[in-house]
């Protein structure tokens, strides 16, 4: 069903691409837009469970479109160095392919939790704990991972 890399001598291995979800702290969602345009929007997310979470408002062009047509892609950029003396870039790279889907129930909570970690893990339990139970305000979208691949530039394969 998905496309196999074309350079596949810079496909990065599970272990590696796994750690660089982990390691970044935005990405690009690319979902089906309004009037057959994409959409693609960064936002913030944490990759838990092997799935990507998110939060949203409860209105607007994201979340209808992901109400709308569920199937998205997630990219994020971990390495981008330009190297001018050889015209190119030194790269590596993520891109996932899921369903996107509200988050309810107690995987809501653990989500959540995981998501302030990341992005507040030095503030206070108690303040951390607070922002975890009052969140009301927004969804919590979770990408279902179908099918996730890093792919990094040929001269990072040959230095291991």
């Amino acid at each position: 069903m998905f496309r196999k890399m074309r350079r596949n001598k810079q496909l990065m291995s599970q272990e590696d691409t796994i750690a660089v979800m982990k390691r970044c702290t935005n990405g690009v969602l690319a979902c089906f837009g309004d009037d057959g345009y994409p959409y693609a929007v960064p936002l913030s997310y944490v990759y838990f469970n092997d799935k990507i979470y998110f939060h949203s408002a409860k209105a607007g062009h994201k979340i209808d479109a992901i109400f709308e047509n569920p199937k998205v892609s997630f990219a994020v950029i971990d390495e981008d160095t330009i190297v001018s003396a050889e015209y190119t870039t030194y790269f590596r790279s993520v891109i996932a392919f899921g369903q996107a889907r509200m988050v309810e129930g107690n995987e809501l909570k653990s989500a959540f939790k995981a998501l302030v970690e990341k992005y507040s893990g030095d503030q206070p339990e108690a303040a951390k704990q607070k922002e975890i139970t009052e969140c009301t305000r927004s969804y919590l979208i979770a990408i279902d991972v179908e099918h996730i691949t890093g792919k990094e530039a040929i001269e990072y394969v040959r230095a291991k």
